[in-house]
């Protein structure tokens, strides 16, 4: 069996002061393979080729638009349509809404089937907060819905919304973990999406609980003989994300810092797989 090729990719979130060209070159300088970008649609194909300029892989984001479900139907088949014609790796769609009925958001993931198969751009959905993979629980009957539904695993909203690091979900995180592709490192803990320093030892808990789900993704792909994972170092900016001091805003951690951080930590833990 040939070793598992690993892919890190860095979010644009955080850099959004600085150009495609500028951020690739950023990026480039500390050995990521890639970025993870959230660009409007009709941008879609400029930043794909500036990344390949700088020798660089591109996953593209989608989101939809509008709270109105017959409007963000058509929106988010007209974003995904534009982002796909530009070829990205694949497309990391944040689909749906948790408001939503199942069957409205069943039909948001069978647009996205139907792009996918026309374009052959592969299309995940991110697990996130608000949107129809909002938690573990409710995640689970679109599995049964769409057997081949595949994910984008960051479980660091799960554990915030259910306050917990989900060790009384095992068998939903085992049906996630099999239907995860693509990786989010980012740490989340029982009250928030993102720790303030996955370096800290005070969040070694909640980052030995994650590196247990990675692991077993990782694990999983080598058994079914994928030759690539793919992980973006996805901690995100202040304000917001990542927490601040009152009155300056100041952030309490380097974004840039704590994304290098995960990259590196499983570079190396990964580099014999």
């Amino acid at each position: 069996m040939l070793p598992m090729q690993f892919k890190f990719f860095c979010p644009k979130w955080g850099l959004e002061n600085l150009s495609f060209e500028e951020a690739a070159k950023k990026v480039k300088a500390v050995d990521y393979d890639g970025m993870e970008i959230a660009a409007a649609p009709a941008q879609s194909a400029e930043a794909i080729k500036v990344m390949r300029d700088h020798g660089l892989e591109t996953i593209l984001m989608a989101f939809g638009g509008g709270n109105k479900f017959p409007e963000h139907k058509t929106q988010f088949k007209k974003d995904l349509e534009t982002i796909a014609a530009a070829k990205p790796l694949f497309i990391n769609s944040h689909t749906g809404r948790d408001y939503f009925s199942h069957e409205q958001n069943a039909e948001l993931i069978e647009v996205a089937m139907g792009v996918e198969k026309a374009s052959g751009v592969k299309i995940l959905h991110e697990t996130h907060r608000g949107r129809f993979t909002y938690s573990a629980p409710a995640t689970q009957h679109y599995f049964v819905t769409f057997p081949n539904l595949r994910l984008t695993a960051d479980f660091s909203h799960w554990v915030n919304v259910s306050e917990s690091l989900l060790d009384d979900q095992s068998e939903n995180m085992e049906r996630a973990i099999r239907h995860s592709d693509h990786i989010h490192c980012r740490v989340g803990h029982p009250e928030g999406p993102q720790v303030n320093d996955p370096r800290a030892p005070e969040w070694k808990y909640c980052l030995d609980a994650h590196l247990a789900w990675w692991d077993k993704i990782v694990a999983l792909h080598q058994q079914q003989g994928k030759q690539t994972v793919t992980i973006t170092a996805e901690f995100g900016p202040a304000p917001g994300y990542l927490p601040t001091l009152p009155y300056t805003n100041l952030p309490v951690a380097s974004q840039w810092d704590v994304n290098v951080f995960m990259k590196d930590l499983l570079k190396t833990r990964y580099a014999k797989k």
